[in-house]
């Protein structure tokens, strides 16, 4: 997956494993590219990707441009200062996160933030 070929931010959809069901579940979702990395954010509270994501990291990326499907592998950021420069970066990169009723600090606190790396 070369990251430099996507648009910085975007809608794709994401194909995970169902953690209790074992089901392959796909959901739309926003990306930010941040860092030269593919990260998958959102408004603060749970989701039940990410929670798919925890129990089963490999997943498919569907890009919708350039139009194509990736194996990928998921990494949680948990580190405070990297979620807040991803919070800061995306709110940037996709105005519509900044119109939401959250702050920054939200962001940082309760949105899931997962990186993608080609797996």
């Amino acid at each position: 997956m070369d990251v430099d070929a996507i648009p910085p931010t975007g809608t794709c959809d994401v194909s995970t494993v169902g953690r209790r069901s074992g089901r392959t579940h796909r959901v739309e979702i926003w990306y930010v590219v941040i860092d030269d990395r593919l990260v998958l954010t959102g408004t603060p509270g749970a989701r039940h990707w990410l929670a798919n994501l925890r129990h089963h990291p490999r997943a498919v990326l569907h890009l919708r441009e350039p139009s194509a499907d990736h194996a990928v592998t998921a990494e949680e950021v948990t580190d405070p200062v990297a979620r807040r420069r991803i919070a800061e970066e995306a709110w940037r990169l996709q105005p519509w996160y900044a119109e939401q009723p959250y702050s920054i600090d939200d962001w940082v606190e309760r949105s899931p933030m997962v990186v993608l790396t080609a797996s």
